[in-house]
């Protein structure tokens, strides 16, 4: 029923809002119709559009919609260009090909950028184009008695499709889904996730050069198929354009995948993005002196004094220090050189801004978490970046609002965070690939992504802490991408617990292996460290110097300790990670064989994962301790 849609025929007068255009003042009033929520596009797509069509019927199903919605004459339009503007009349559509006839309105109105657009010129480009402009390009004249209103909605409805949702090669795609469903939901949903500011913007910037990286790439693919099949001979001109569609082909296809990670919404987050950190080190003072920078909203005489026992006397320091005072902990990070000390006093401190910590620096609350809350207010994607070399944080209670990142990033260099707080929002804490966190009787929790994102070639070592209340408790991204290095993985006596889904969970890749038995690979390249079995690891070649000395005296406390149900969720994930680490190594030689190369120095083929799952225990989490997300 067309009456049905925002329906507009059988009510008087418009229901839609107008648009005064910009520049030129004689232009008429446009349909105000960019403004849709995304339950009115989504109803609109999949109720009167699309319903259940293929990708290769989305111009056949919309020509149907627009036959059956769509003024086929006497309306006026605004047809707009990167060039110019030009009021025209329509005097018919086009519906197959989702085109409008239209003619120039009297008078003769249009603006441009320069002055050669006259009226003769715009009677010659009509003609060259046969007087047919593609919908998307009409913006509906204003009309208060409504009868346009579905006109314009219609128009609106087209346009946005073409610009925000279709891709060039969709038509291509194979017919077994349903196009709204596999394409259009997820992309709508995307579009408008960007516009509410859900989705980070480092995350947006790598979405929109991914599409831009694959539609020059499909530009290339065409004019290199077209060549083909142009050419009648079997030259070797041509054999080598099928190798290089060929290329093209596989690029595009990686391009696609990608661009669908980031466009499902269960998936955006687990697989992330490799985010640009423009943070610069400022080095040593050029004076050489190292300075401590004492925070604190009103400086009372006995807190002074406190300090000065505890922290601040030289007796306890061995050399004479330099003193700076902030009422502000963001200005005084930022105000920090290499080996400068921050130590924050007690109170309740709301920043609005992001900490950025590219030096060797260290952040030290004076007295209890609890007592030193630093709460990060206002929209941003960050709170706070890591990639100093040796970043120390302590004693801290860090809260997060309206956030669309994680709460702590570590980007480069190690991080260490010790009897700290954190109240995420989004995802809790992230390891980048090459970076290092030790994370030391801590609590995290409120994630609504994993509380700590684990990425490859990444070190993480988490002792004696409190994961709880997140979606996911831990997430280990997939590290199978011949680019990427095996993390490394420490988790001593950390409780686990009250989480959505999953304890831990691995993202990977689904591997024709899964449905063999793997068994026999499951302790391949990896060194586990379980509860029941710490004395005969020892016996099997473990070097003590590989694990840190924090970690070494935390195994000794667990040698005599009695299998439990803790006991066999540490076994399944250590089982579960040397089973994906013997995976990457099969895939290696096999890469390494096409190659040619059948013998290899033992450090290349032997990427290990060095894994210690020790004494943690899992409680109440939705899905169990650990699960494995095949993709």
């Amino acid at each position: 029923d067309s009456s049905s849609d925002y329906g507009s025929r059988d009510k008087p007068g418009t229901v839609l809002g107008r648009t005064v255009p910009d520049g030129n003042v004689l232009f008429p009033d446009i349909f105000h119709t960019d403004h849709l929520l995304f339950y009115e596009r989504f109803k609109a797509y999949q109720d009167y559009i699309l319903a259940d069509c293929k990708a290769s019927e989305v111009k056949e199903f919309t020509a149907e919609y627009l036959e059956k919605v769509l003024e086929p004459s006497g309306w006026q339009a605004v047809w707009r260009t990167n060039v110019f503007e030009v009021l025209v009349e329509v005097v018919d559509v086009e519906y197959s090909a989702l085109k409008a006839v239209v003619q120039l309105s009297e008078p003769f109105l249009c603006e441009s950028r320069d002055s050669t657009f006259t009226l003769e010129c715009m009677q010659e480009l009509l003609e060259l184009k046969e007087r047919q402009i593609p919908l998307q390009e009409l913006w509906v004249v204003y009309d208060e008695s409504g009868e346009f209103d579905q006109t314009a909605l219609a128009v609106e409805h087209v346009r946005f499709f073409y610009q925000c949702i279709w891709r060039t090669w969709d038509e291509e795609e194979e017919d077994d889904f349903d196009y709204f469903v596999r394409c259009v939901e997820p992309r709508l949903r995307l579009h408008y996730d960007i516009l509410e500011h859900r989705v980070p913007s480092g995350l947006v910037a790598d979405y929109q050069n991914l599409l831009s990286q694959c539609e020059e790439l499909y530009r290339k693919f065409l004019n290199v198929r077209n060549s083909i099949s142009s050419s009648d001979s079997d030259s070797e001109v041509e054999n080598v354009s099928m190798v290089e569609g060929l290329k093209l082909y596989e690029k595009i296809e990686h391009l696609k995948q990608k661009l669908k990670l980031i466009e499902n919404p269960l998936l955006r987050y687990v697989f992330g993005y490799q985010k640009y950190s423009g943070l610069q080190a400022k080095g040593l003072r050029p004076t050489g002196t190292k300075i401590t920078h004492v925070v604190s909203s009103t400086m009372m005489a006995s807190l002074l004094q406190s300090l000065i026992r505890d922290k601040l006397c030289p007796e306890s320091c061995g050399e004479e220090l330099e003193i700076q005072f902030h009422n502000d902990p963001l200005a005084a990070v930022n105000a920090c050189y290499e080996g400068d000390t921050v130590i924050i006093c007690p109170g309740h401190y709301v920043v609005d801004g992001m900490f950025c910590i590219a030096d060797s620096v260290e952040l030290e609350g004076y007295g209890l978490p609890d007592d030193i809350v630093i709460e990060k207010r206002g929209k941003g994607d960050n709170f706070v970046d890591c990639t100093g070399a040796n970043i120390r944080i302590s004693s801290l209670k860090l809260v997060q609002h309206d956030a669309v990142e994680g709460i702590l990033n570590v980007h480069h260099g190690k991080t260490t965070l010790e009897n700290c707080v954190l109240q995420c929002e989004t995802t809790g804490i992230t390891i980048r690939t090459s970076a290092e966190l030790l994370m030391k009787n801590s609590d995290l929790y409120g994630a609504k992504g994993a509380g700590v994102e684990i990425y490859p070639g990444s070190t993480c070592t988490l002792l004696d802490n409190g994961i709880h209340h997140c979606k996911e408790g831990i997430l280990i991204k997939n590290f199978l991408d011949e680019h990427y290095d095996i993390p490394k993985i420490t988790m001593v006596n950390n409780m686990i617990h009250n989480n959505e889904g999953y304890g831990v969970v691995l993202v990977r890749p689904t591997m024709p292996s899964d449905v063999k038995d793997a068994s026999a690979e499951r302790t391949k390249g990896i060194f586990l460290f379980l509860e029941e079995t710490p004395k005969t690891s020892k016996s099997k070649g473990f070097r003590q110097e590989q694990l840190p000395g924090c970690v070494t005296d935390e195994l000794e406390l667990y040698e005599q300790a009695e299998i439990s149900e803790q006991t066999e969720g540490n076994y399944e994930i250590a089982n579960e990670l040397g089973a994906t680490s013997a995976k990457k190594s099969q895939m290696h030689k096999k890469r390494l064989s096409e190659l040619g190369i059948t013998e290899a120095d033992d450090n290349l083929m032997s990427q290990e994962m060095f894994v210690s799952i020790v004494g943690n225990q899992f409680k109440w989490n939705g899905k169990g301790s650990f699960g494995t997300f095949l993709f």
